[in-house]
């Protein structure tokens, strides 16, 4: 039979103990890059690479959920017929549930998106997303998210983007 031993003990509950706080209450910052496609009806549809910067406020009620709210801006380059979508503006909300040192969330709000001659409008969209602490002041995670623009910018087209994207942020 195997003996317990004061270094056999200390080293499993090294292995097991996080290694910093999981409180994920504070401001952040980072970037993110990713993929979109747009389909305007009528008009066609098309997609490329958008990335930009992200920012906002998370709070941890204490209970395993996380609510918070923050900003996103993306530059974009995806041609539809003649018309460019050249970037989006995002305000959201989100909140979540606590998994280890991780974030399963739900995210929503309003969204603006401008294009190289058919204006700008404004929009909502909807999605989810998973965000890991990697240490206590960095997190990288991934967020799919459904946009829609309702007669975009008085064309008659409406406009739907999906967007996933990657995202390291630093937490402060």
């Amino acid at each position: 039979m195997l003996k317990s031993t004061p270094l056999i003990a200390a080293a499993i509950t090294l292995m097991t103990a996080p290694a910093f706080a999981q409180d994920w209450t504070g401001f952040y910052g980072g970037a993110q890059i990713g993929f979109a496609n747009v389909d305007a009806s009528p008009g066609g549809d098309d997609d490329g690479v958008i990335g930009g910067i992200v920012g906002g406020y998370d709070y941890d009620l204490g209970n395993n959920w996380v609510i918070g709210a923050g900003l996103d801006y993306d530059f974009a380059d995806i041609t539809i017929g003649t018309t460019d979508v050249e970037e989006i503006f995002r305000l959201k909300a989100r909140g979540g549930y606590k998994v280890g040192n991780g974030l399963i969330y739900g995210t929503t709000g309003y969204a603006w998106a401008d294009t190289n001659n058919a204006g700008d409008d404004n929009g909502y969209f909807i999605g989810a997303g998973y965000e890991h602490l990697v240490s206590a002041n960095f997190s990288v995670g991934g967020e799919v998210l459904y946009h829609e623009f309702d007669n975009f910018g008085s064309t008659g087209s409406d406009l739907e983007a999906t967007t996933v994207q990657i995202r390291g942020t630093f937490r402060f």
